[in-house]
């Protein structure tokens, strides 16, 4: 998408001159050259994105699945922690934990897991806000609004049990190494990510 864009504001630029004398021709209002202008440079734009097989939309599919499923399994531990009809399950979970958190039962009263899924959430947040150089307001906002939440989950993991802190806390530590991962210019080079103009060769 991002390598898109220098050809797209070059087709634009075309669209709009051949728009323009087209519409001297024809008598057209500005309201109307305007309106055939948008209409054909998202022709256009969507043309791009399917000859590069790199539409929006695509990257939005991961959240679809990875939302539901982080809300289920969550519900799941929650259940399988402090509403297990079947007090075998609950006696497991009581025993099953390590380090620290023996009990996945309880929540973690030194506080360990809840701080540590604060800090890997604002560490993915960062990374981001990095990524962009040219940010937007809405971008700004989205970014505040992240880091509120990677806060606000900090008192919220202290106070649900230990099962469902170390599977946020899983969860959100593999996002950090893939977005890790997806920096180093050697992994993308190996995995045929083209290169574009905000990546560094020195990421870290």
């Amino acid at each position: 998408l991002e390598n898109l864009q220098p050809e797209i504001k070059k087709l634009a630029e075309r669209l709009r001159y051949e728009v323009s004398v087209h519409g001297k021709q024809q008598g057209w209002s500005e309201k109307v050259a305007r309106f055939h202008f948008k209409k054909n440079l998202r022709r256009i734009i969507t043309e791009l994105y399917v000859r590069d097989n790199c539409h929006p939309f695509k990257a939005t599919l991961l959240v679809w699945v990875q939302v539901p499923m982080w809300v289920c399994v969550s519900l799941a531990l929650r259940n399988c922690s402090v509403g297990a009809t079947d007090s075998e399950v609950q006696e497991q979970f009581s025993a099953g934990g390590a380090l620290w958190f023996t009990d996945l039962t309880a929540p973690d009263s030194t506080w360990i897991l809840p701080v540590a899924l604060g800090l890997v959430n604002l560490l993915i947040v960062e990374i981001f806000s990095l990524q962009k150089k040219e940010v937007s307001r809405f971008q700004k906002l989205a970014t505040n609004f992240f880091r509120v939440v990677s806060v606000v989950m900090i008192p919220v993991a202290a106070a649900v049990p230990s099962s469902m802190a170390l599977y946020w806390l899983s969860s959100s530590f593999v996002g950090l190494s893939h977005n890790l991962l997806l920096r180093s210019p050697a992994f993308r080079r190996l995995c045929g990510i083209p290169r574009t103009k905000s990546d560094s060769d020195t990421p870290y």
